[in-house]
């Protein structure tokens, strides 16, 4: 028997500590567990860990994981032989198939899983993780998606595989340490949170953040162990306090203890809360399991009793649980010292679903009956719910599907409640839309307004835990294709703009086209190129021959407005960097009138910089647009936008004349006009918008006409995408149906 020293200080592994883990094993899985172990044994026996360690070291660690949440034996089978698969060779060469004939279905399935998911390697170098960092997190994604469909035990020993891998990360190299680290943070301590299995996802994030963010790292340990002796024997008193007063009321059978808190949920609080290591009062915390569930809220009113509550820190996940089915009481109080302590109560048996989530499902039990779990299928089911969109996506990129997918799926999560009291689980981030489309698909294409709290808010309202939210919608008609802007923000997760695509989809091609022009107009409108910018040049933008297959695209909303503007605004960019180099080489060969590039020369006439010009008033041209120099007698050259229709019918007078380098300060003013409904406090949501963006407005013109507000504005912007992100954000205001860029 081979033993091996274990990444947890003073614990040795071996099989015979394995099987101890698990004493109420048949005689059959301890022999099952021995051969698995054998077979591991003898695939790696010649192979090291980079800690020089003998490779079964990492098998039994994985497997000694398990087997402390005490899982079932052909799991922990498997997780001895996770990797035989993948690393066997030659004549030690091991297959799927040769572990179906000696251990079963069962094992051999969770092995290839788990062979699966390993077989997504990190690229080597530092371009290629770059380049590949999104396409290998949406194929983890995907594929683990599809071991939803088949054993949830194989992302169990995934979970537990990657824990060992980080506890022993120290032996890698700083570079693979940050990516693995960020990897880990980013989708396998999320989803082990979504698992519910508490215990994996707290050192998983302890052990990301230790190698992210070291020194904040370190010093919230030194705060945390600073003051250890003084806090354990302050919740000693506390303690012994609460046990007192539960006794006295007839609740003796209750285990209390001190709960610990792991260092990155402290630096999570610490960010939310823009508060000290101080200030975070559940530093102090109180676990108290009891019984029976009626006793849960016996023991809630003992404390609101014994000590004052904190309004607001009361949250009730047992009539509420969350989505990942986690069920407690947290009740925050004040005690007579003035000290802040929370307090969580629970049963054991919510207690165990806290700490092992969905594995609790196979926790090994003596003599057990396999049979339907319609607790546990309803996890399954919920989980491959929530997955499910991520299959087969062809219209976004990985990296926008990924990114999707961490908000969705792994992010945090806010819960707010229907009218009639119904609880509804959301990304954080979520509008009434996503919250529309939540309810109901039909609810979500009727969608025309909301209400929180019984109050009127904006569709992009980004919703908050404990909001009640009330939708209001027509009787007909579909969603509006501006919810699939980003930049304006009515929509968050993906769900919601996967059905809302759906819908366009099923429109028929005639009125995509329509609806594909109507937004294109828009965009050009509101970057003032609508006679600059042929339809073929965007549509080639996107690698799409036909333009109006392109319309027919953006019509059915597989390509948003935002997206448009973006792209229209690369190629902008890149004809006017175009311009620059080859007046650079035409000036090569002459002399060296080249200027140090961080002076701000402005703009070039004829390749040449320095000379007198001045910014035409009827075009307000900016960095990024197109330009044309008119010979003006005696004031030297007049600097208009290309398609200006003031550059006159004189072309011996016109002039080349391209942007030269400009400096971030510099500020070009830009005519704006609003169209909106009026509405009171307008103006001052206009306003703010444009304060938000750091934009000075230097002249105001407001008109009203039949409930019809039009605003002129001039804006100071730095250039034609800075033009193109502030449009964006106005035409977001409640009530704006219109804002473009104008002529003087």
């Amino acid at each position: 028997m081979v033993a091996a020293t274990s990444s947890q200080p003073g614990v040795a592994l071996d099989l015979e500590t394995l099987l101890n883990e698990l004493p109420k094993l048949t005689p059959h899985d301890r022999a099952l567990i021995t051969r698995a172990y054998e077979k591991a044994a003898w695939v790696h026996a010649d192979q090291f860990r980079k800690s020089g360690e003998p490779y079964i070291t990492h098998c039994l660690a994985v497997a000694h994981i398990l087997a402390d949440m005490k899982l079932d034996p052909e799991a922990i089978a498997a997780a001895l032989m996770h990797d035989v698969v993948e690393d066997s060779k030659d004549q030690k060469k091991v297959t799927v198939e040769d572990l179906r004939s000696g251990f079963g279905d069962t094992i051999a399935n969770i092995v290839d899983g788990v062979t699966k998911l390993d077989q997504i390697k990190t690229e080597q170098t530092p371009e290629q993780r770059r380049s590949r960092t999104a396409e290998r997190d949406l194929e983890y994604i995907r594929k683990m998606a599809l071991t939803l469909d088949s054993d949830v035990r194989v992302v169990i020993v995934k979970l537990a595989d990657r824990l060992h891998n980080m506890r022993t990360l120290g032996y890698m190299r700083p570079e693979k340490q940050q990516a693995i680290a960020r990897e880990t943070l980013d989708i396998f301590a999320p989803l082990a949170n979504r698992l519910g299995i508490w215990q994996i996802k707290s050192e998983l994030e302890d052990l990301s953040f230790r190698y992210l963010q070291p020194e904040t790292y370190r010093q919230i340990d030194d705060a945390v162990n600073e003051g250890r002796a003084e806090r354990e024997k302050y919740m000693a008193g506390v303690i012994e306090e609460l046990r007192r007063e539960l006794v006295r009321n007839g609740l003796q059978d209750t285990a209390i203890s001190g709960r610990p808190k792991h260092i990155y949920s402290i630096w999570k609080k610490m960010e939310r809360k823009k508060v000290n290591f101080e200030k975070i009062f559940d530093v102090r915390a109180v676990r108290v399991i009891v019984e029976q569930r009626e006793q849960c809220y016996m023991v809630l009113g003992l404390v609101h009793n014994l000590w004052r509550p904190i309004p607001g820190e009361f949250d009730d996940y047992i009539a509420q649980p969350k989505d990942n089915f986690y069920q407690s009481l947290h009740t925050a109080v004040v005690d007579r010292n003035g000290k802040q302590i929370e307090v969580q109560i629970r049963t054991w048996e919510m207690h165990e679903h806290a700490e092992y989530g969905i594995a609790a499902h196979w926790r090994y039990k003596e003599g057990r009956k396999k049979q339907k779990d319609p607790d546990f299928e309803k996890r399954v089911a919920y989980l491959r719910h929530l997955m499910e969109f991520g299959r087969g996506q062809k219209n976004e990129s990985p990296a926008e599907f990924v990114d999707a997918m961490k908000s969705d799926f792994f992010g945090e999560r806010i819960y707010v409640f229907t009218p009639k009291g119904d609880i509804v689980d959301l990304p954080a981030g979520s509008t009434p839309v996503d919250f529309a489309y939540h309810i109901h698909t039909d609810i979500g294409h009727r969608c025309r307004g909301a209400k929180v709290h019984g109050r009127i808010v904006s569709l992009d309202y980004q919703l908050k835990t404990g909001d009640q939210v009330d939708i209001i919608t027509s009787k007909r008609g579909g969603p509006s294709l501006d919810w699939l802007n980003p930049n304006l923000g009515f929509v968050h997760t993906q769900r919601a703009r996967e059905k809302i695509r759906y819908w366009y989809r099923k429109q028929n091609r005639a009125n995509n086209i329509t609806s594909g022009r109507e937004v294109l107009d828009r965009e050009l409108k509101r970057l003032g190129l609508v006679d600059s910018m042929p339809y073929e040049q965007v549509s080639a933008a996107f690698s799409i021959e036909h333009v109006d297959d392109f319309l027919a695209q953006v019509g059915a909303g597989d390509i948003n407005g935002g997206q448009i503007s973006n792209k229209i605004l690369d190629l902008e960019r890149k004809e006017q960097e175009a311009l620059e180099r080859e007046t650079l080489k035409a000036r090569a060969g002459g002399p060296s009138q080249l200027l140090d590039s961080t002076v701000a020369t402005g703009v070039e006439i004829n390749g040449e910089a320095g000379l007198h010009y001045s910014i035409a008033n009827c075009c307000h041209p900016v960095p990024g647009d197109k330009l044309k120099g008119f010979i003006t007698r005696g004031r030297g050259v007049t600097v208009h936008r290309a398609d200006c229709p003031n550059l006159g019918q004189e072309p011996d007078r016109l002039t080349d004349v391209t942007w030269g380098k400009v400096s971030h300060e510099q500020r070009f003013s830009v005519p704006v006009e609003i169209t909106a409904y009026d509405r009171s406090g307008l103006m001052k949501d206009i306003s703010t918008m444009v304060a938000e963006e750091r934009v000075n407005m230097s002249e105001v013109n407001v008109g009203v006409r039949n409930t019809i507000a039009t605003f002129r504005l001039t804006l100071e912007l730095t250039d034609l995408q800075h033009l193109g992100r502030i449009l964006t954000r106005i035409s977001g205001v409640p009530g704006v149906t219109e804002v473009r860029r104008t002529s003087a």
